[in-house]
């Protein structure tokens, strides 16, 4: 079997005005951005570590799926220094959403909302939901779902909890999440390619971090999602927002389901990993 599509969600929670004295600093969520697709298979971009994932809502299809109807992107977090009277949505310069952490573009309230509804750890869905709307900015083009990343997140390192790690405050997942030797030994064979300075390994490349990101693709992606200077795969905004930037720059439309296919693919070329994700991601999609 295939996965359904997921239901169009209710977007009405999306929409509320901003408190007194704030106004919004992104536009309006009307966009429907779920599918995260490239237009090429890379297969050595991201390889996944086999991180654990949810179960299967039925028996694993044979022919790769995806969540083929997107939710609506997340409200944007209010900024306290517009006046209320403006109710269009309006975007902040790109100079000033440069300096803002990811974690903190999206509303605070939805993300409390969503994430209960869903057993997503908050910060883990504020890192998912601010590379949704920076890339939104960066590339309106894309067509990235926070779902999609999440269900990434979920089947990959359990946002940021698997094998006994901690998903802080700050971001910060420890111990670091490290993956199996890509040996070649029911993985792509990926031999060293940095010295081992990101995985510890100075042999074959493993995938680190709570996206699982192998070290040749960090090199090419690496992001400072929550503005503190530094580029760290271990730290969920920044890691996040590496996937997210790289699969954009890959795919250029993803809105189209078999770039969908094809993007998840280049995490993990196999149709059980790709569905899923897509059940996940689907799942997500319905959250209210």
């Amino acid at each position: 079997m295939t996965y359904p599509p997921p239901p169009q969600p209710n977007t009405s929670h999306l929409r509320a005005r901003p408190p007194a004295g704030r106004r919004w600093v992104w536009p309006a969520a009307t966009v429907a951005l779920s599918l995260l697709g490239a237009g090429a298979l890379v297969a050595a971009a991201l390889v996944p570590s086999g991180g654990a994932g949810p179960a299967s809502a039925g028996s694993v299809s044979q022919t790769a799926s995806a969540p083929a109807s997107p939710p609506t992107s997340p409200a944007a977090s209010p900024s306290a220094s517009t006046p209320e009277s403006a109710r269009t949505p309006v975007a902040t310069s790109p100079a000033a959403a440069e300096d803002i952490p990811i974690a903190e573009l999206a509303d605070p309230a939805w993300v409390a909302r969503v994430a209960a509804a869903g057993a997503i750890p908050e910060r883990a869905l504020a890192a998912y939901a601010g590379a949704e709307l920076e890339v939104a900015r960066t590339n309106p083009t894309c067509g990235l779902g926070w779902n999609t990343l999440a269900g990434i997140g979920l089947v990959e390192s359990e946002h940021g909890k698997l094998n006994g790690a901690t998903l802080l405050p700050d971001g910060a997942v420890t111990p670091a999440i490290i993956g199996v030797p890509l040996d070649g030994d029911n993985t792509t064979a990926v031999p060293d390619t940095d010295g081992g300075a990101i995985d510890g390994d100075s042999v074959w490349d493993r995938a680190v971090g709570p996206m699982q990101l192998i070290p040749s693709t960090w090199k090419l992606a690496a992001q400072d999602g929550d503005r503190d200077g530094l580029r760290d795969v271990n730290q969920i905004d920044d890691a996040a927002l590496a996937a997210a930037v790289h699969l954009c720059e890959v795919g250029g439309d993803l809105t189209k389901a078999e770039n969908w296919i094809a993007a998840i693919s280049a995490y993990n070329p196999s149709i059980e990993y790709n569905n899923r994700v897509a059940a996940a991601a689907s799942h997500y999609a319905t959250l209210r």
